[in-house]
């Protein structure tokens, strides 16, 4: 019987999810017997079910890590301010903003991620960005939840990214590793690669494009 309705519900999910906001699926079964299924890791019980091909966030990557993307003349002085107030290396918050972004404060993921740091809505909202495509708004929550992930995960500038990425939920479930999904696995790397290249263009922000 349990494994009828189990099969009955992949069935249904599967044939609605043309008209659903494309998400993880998570699955388990409760003291009943009965599966369930959510799109958020209600239960302690819950497995992966099926991953959204299209990854976290649903960014895009481009596939050269050798190509320097700087900072465009406006935007470039913000990211060294905002960078310095929080502690971090404004290398690494321009290389964030790169991959996430190429500098767009307009950019929009298929999965809602907004701005510059490709905020999802509620980390905007944690961090108090009313309006996630305002671009100083956008750098100062980006930059401080990335100071509060490289706090959380002891410097650790790899799994702070995976983090920025997947959510610090995603790095914890998988023992504090970057987590198995294929955006993130791309996207961390493509990240220290655009580091890499900041730190060689000296100074790492003030030499920007325009």
């Amino acid at each position: 019987m349990q494994s009828a309705l189990l099969r009955a519900a992949t069935t249904l999910i599967l044939a609605m999810s043309w008209h659903i906001a494309s998400a993880d699926i998570y699955t388990f079964v409760d003291d009943n017997g009965v599966p369930n299924f959510s799109d958020r890791m209600t239960d302690p019980r819950a497995t992966l079910f099926w991953r959204d091909p299209k990854g976290p966030k649903g960014i895009t990557f481009e596939l050269r890590r050798d190509v320097l993307r700087m900072p465009p003349k406006a935007l470039g002085p913000d990211i060294d301010a905002i960078a310095t107030l929080y502690r971090l290396e404004p290398a690494l918050l321009a290389a964030l903003i790169s991959v996430e972004s190429r500098y767009n404060p307009l950019a929009r993921s298929p999965k809602g991620a907004m701005g510059l740091t490709q905020l999802m809505p509620a980390t905007a909202q944690r961090y108090g960005v009313r309006n996630a495509f305002d671009a100083k708004q956008n750098l100062h929550g980006g930059a401080r939840y990335l100071r509060d992930l490289l706090v959380m995960f002891d410097n650790d500038v790899r799994l702070a990214l995976a983090a920025f990425n997947a959510g610090e939920g995603a790095v914890m479930k998988y023992g504090r590793k970057i987590p198995p999904y294929a955006e993130t696995q791309r996207y961390v790397p493509q990240v220290l690669s655009q580091l890499a290249l900041l730190r060689k263009a000296k100074p790492a922000v003030a030499q920007i494009s325009d």
